[in-house]
């Protein structure tokens, strides 16, 4: 039988998946190299198909999925992750690099503020400090980088975090699965994308990359993360997406050859051990709280 910690441990692992798959978004983005629109096309237009074959051969195969949309809630937060998408892949052409990692972060703030307003989730204090030792690392990597920007591109990497958050902290209060909602939801892009690019036209220079983002890792990136805030809390699922932080630019230097500052090193190493040890700690208090509550009969 399920125990609560080990719902917890299962949730860690799942969206740790998530969070690590998303890392590689933004290096296939550029080894497209295309038109916005046209990537978005062909992004979201993969990941419906994906969605679609895998829910369909899961019913085949006699298993029950969960719902592509369960119910007005899931249509909420379908809704919700389509809007992130528009407003991420607008912020992507429309603002700085630095800019956006730096404002996609605050999605952990984000989820923590709705979680404990809403839900009436306060952070433990460990996590509270693990959120805030992550800010600082994030503020390394860019503060000596961050450029002013475009305020609309600015804008839309904010919209996009909260939209996330709010997504993660309806997820956490229905405790619906919602692993496909968040791939079903891209068909709202997907139009708009067509639409758009029957104005603008089609330019795509590699669109294998761009299908492999689509149809490979957006699904498991997508499915991971938005299943997590079943087993854990908002906040925790939020620190993930941080991932993509720090390890973007990683990838983005063993193929673009772009090293990595001193100030990304050293800002990445700080969000690393924090995530790690922060798991870690989850999981030895889980471990510890299951041991004093284990009833012993009398020999």
């Amino acid at each position: 039988m399920s125990t609560p910690m080990s719902d917890h441990t299962k949730g860690l692992v799942i969206t740790a998946i998530g969070g690590m798959a998303l890392t590689v978004d933004i290096p296939l983005l550029r080894l497209a190299n295309g038109e916005a629109w046209s990537i978005l096309l062909l992004r979201c237009g993969a990941t419906v198909a994906a969605t679609l074959i895998i829910w369909t051969a899961w019913r085949l195969l006699g298993g029950r999925p969960p719902a592509l949309i369960p119910g007005r809630v899931g249509l909420a937060v379908a809704g919700l992750y389509a809007m992130s998408t528009l407003t991420f892949m607008t912020a992507v052409y429309n603002t700085s690099t630095a800019n956006l990692v730096f404002i996609l972060a605050f999605n952990t703030m984000f989820a923590a503020l709705l979680s404990w307003i809403f839900l009436k989730e306060r952070p433990r204090p460990a996590t509270l400090v693990a959120m805030g030792l992550m800010m600082v690392g994030v503020l390394i990597i860019v503060g000596d980088g961050v450029s002013s920007g475009n305020l609309f591109g600015d804008l839309m990497a904010l919209a996009s975090a909260f939209f996330i958050a709010c997504a993660i902290t309806i997820t956490r209060a229905s405790g619906a699965e919602m692993g496909f909602t968040a791939l079903i939801a891209v068909v709202a892009p997907f139009l708009v994308a067509i639409a758009m690019v029957g104005q603008v036209g089609y330019k795509v220079e590699a669109p294998g990359w761009i299908l492999f983002n689509g149809a490979v890792v957006m699904p498991i990136a997508f499915f991971c993360l938005a299943t997590g805030p079943r087993y854990i809390t908002g906040p925790e699922v939020a620190m993930f997406y941080l991932l993509e932080t720090v390890l973007a630019p990683v990838w983005v230097w063993l193929i673009f050859t772009e090293v990595p500052s001193r100030a990304s090193m050293i800002g990445g190493s700080i969000l690393i051990i924090t995530l790690v040890g922060h798991s870690l700690w989850q999981l030895q208090s889980g471990r510890r709280r299951r041991a004093g509550a284990t009833v012993r009969h009398p020999v």
